[in-house]
């Protein structure tokens, strides 16, 4: 077979798997909206759940959600930056260098229910925070720390080195180097991984189920030591407890397909960050 036709069927094939997966991917979503939009209203957005869950609204659980994210990036966030600006510019590529990868690919890599059983025992129990919000923020953020910190690292590893080289010739020292020169070149794609962070979070029932959320709590958050609902584990109760199925199916589709806008309005949210710090240092 000719090196041209060889390629124009490879090209064709890789056409049809990305359409593929596309295809299951608007297959997903459309379901859901189909089964979801009945539910959807400003009383379901706004109200108190009420009989055993099965009408009113899910308004403490969307709360509870954005109170969870928010909590695990102000956690993650931070620490997996300055960890992946550390293994990528100050620390080399010694031994103890290659033991932090391997041990934070191992920790990626842990079901997410160990981490909620660590977080119940050390957060909940050793800490005495009990099941709050800053439970659940800290054990969520230990979750979404590897992930951060090796899209930091990669992201690093992209800007050429001869970027580096000439900051340090002009009389930059490497802190105003990293800050001046490297991080602000490499934002753009180290919010990939907030993005993927966020969609991560949002989506955890295991751990939440030990830490922080609660199963009825028709009320809003006081402080950060108070339980929550949550839009993962009430879609998990409502689908899977003991109250009329019938009754709460189109709740339960309501909430999963709330659940689906807020991760999709995160990523845009942080997909236009994204896009501004770009043209900002394409500017720059």
């Amino acid at each position: 077979m000719d090196k041209k036709v060889k390629q124009k069927v490879a090209f064709i094939l890789f056409r049809i798997l990305s359409l593929v997966v596309v295809g299951i991917l608007f297959w997903i979503l459309g379901f859901i909206v189909y089964r979801g939009v009945s539910a959807i209203s400003w009383e379901f957005l706004t109200a108190a759940p009420a009989n055993g869950m099965t009408s009113g609204g899910i308004f403490p659980a969307i709360v509870g959600t954005l109170c969870l994210i928010a909590g695990s990036v102000i956690v993650a966030f931070p620490v997996g930056l300055m960890s992946g600006i550390y293994i990528n510019e100050y620390a080399g590529n010694g031994v103890v260098v290659r033991f932090i990868r391997v041990m934070t690919n191992n920790l990626g890599g842990i079901p997410s229910i160990i981490f909620g059983l660590f977080g119940m025992t050390l957060f909940v129990n050793t800490f005495g925070f009990g099941d709050s919000i800053i439970a659940g923020s800290l054990t969520l953020g230990l979750l979404i720390l590897p992930l951060i910190i090796r899209t930091t690292e990669e992201a690093l590893k992209a800007i050429p080195r001869s970027y580096r080289i000439g900051s340090l010739a002009l009389g930059a020292s490497r802190l105003q180097t990293v800050a001046r020169v490297t991080l602000p070149m490499a934002f753009p794609n180290i919010i990939t991984g907030l993005i993927l962070s966020i969609g991560r979070v949002s989506g955890e029932t295991a751990p939440i189920l030990f830490t922080v959320a609660a199963y009825f709590l028709p009320k809003l958050p006081q402080s950060i030591f108070d339980q929550v609902m949550a839009l993962p584990y009430h879609l998990y109760v409502i689908a899977t407890s003991g109250v009329d199925v019938e009754a709460s199916r189109p709740v339960a589709y309501g909430t999963a397909l709330v659940l689906v806008a807020i991760v999709l309005l995160m990523n845009m949210l942080t997909g236009v960050l994204r896009r501004g710090f770009g043209r900002k240092t394409k500017a720059g």
